[in-house]
């Protein structure tokens, strides 16, 4: 007599679009720790200085970007010091941009592995954006040193609103996760994306106050400025840590919302896209 068989796990492409899987992508957990690891381990495994990495590159770009915008181009910083305004844009925007650069191109890199073993493909994104994260913290502290000796100096003045941090990484975290799977999916059809992706987050960067406080852009072109999510979060960035600028709770409802809204966009689209890459990859 057949007995229908109780299989463990079933994989399988036929499932509704809606069916984000999250509760699959929590039982390879274990394999996500093992990519991190792997990242953070490797990536700097067979380098002279390895680790200090990490501050050199965000220490040089902040020097070259005091020299030229804080001295030749002397652009505003809101009374604060040049060396730690341009830090603290720099060390937020070093992880949004390494980890939307990075998740964007998430098939192609990965294509290999993806064609031989099957895990859900959400853990390679979210391996990107955890990596990234611990790569931000330790450039964070570096930015938090700064933030110490001028604080001590008496030439900034941090405010209560540093306790948010961790939910503003968040955001940034969700923003650029969600942008990046957008991008993926694309770029699995449309190559002529994979060039142009960096050189559109480099004009991303001036669109977003990096390296100028958002109060010194005109008031005609303020309109504009508010329609990037990630200016309010650059926004409490200078007005916690050095009390330059201004900020209010209400510049963070746009950017939860638009989170929220592009990571929803982003895994339904890569959802889709993950069971047919390899044919156009």
């Amino acid at each position: 007599m057949y007995q229908e068989e109780n299989w463990d796990h079933v994989i399988t492409s036929k499932h509704s679009l809606f069916d984000l899987r999250l509760k699959e992508v929590w039982n390879y957990r274990d394999l996500l720790v093992l990519f991190v690891r792997r990242d953070f381990v490797t990536v700097y495994k067979q380098t002279i200085l390895g680790p200090l990495w990490f501050f050199i590159q965000p220490l040089l770009t902040t020097i070259t970007f005091t020299i030229i915008f804080g001295n030749v181009a002397k652009l505003s910083t809101d009374g604060a010091p040049q060396l730690v305004f341009y830090m603290a844009g720099i060390t937020l925007w070093n992880y949004f941009s390494s980890c939307l650069t990075a998740v964007a191109g998430v098939f192609n890199a990965n294509a290999g592995i993806f064609g031989k073993v099957y895990f859900p493909r959400l853990i390679m994104p979210l391996t990107i954006v955890i990596s990234n994260l611990m790569k931000f913290g330790v450039q964070f502290l570096l930015f938090i040193s700064f933030v110490l000796y001028y604080a001590l100096s008496g030439m900034i003045h941090p405010n209560l609103w540093i306790l948010i941090t961790p939910y503003i990484i968040f955001l940034m975290a969700v923003i650029s996760m969600g942008i990046g799977l957008v991008l993926s999916s694309m770029m699995t059809k449309y190559k002529d994306l994979n060039q142009l992706i960096g050189f559109a987050i480099q004009l991303a960067m001036y669109a977003t106050p990096v390296i100028y406080p958002s109060s010194s852009v005109p008031a005609k072109f303020q309109w504009f400025l508010q329609c990037n999510p990630l200016n309010g979060l650059f926004d409490y960035m200078r007005f916690a840590y050095l009390g330059a600028g201004n900020f209010n709770f209400t510049y963070l409802i746009y950017p939860t919302f638009f989170s929220f809204l592009i990571l929803a966009i982003g895994v339904l689209v890569f959802n889709k896209v993950q069971k047919t890459f390899m044919d156009t990859v």
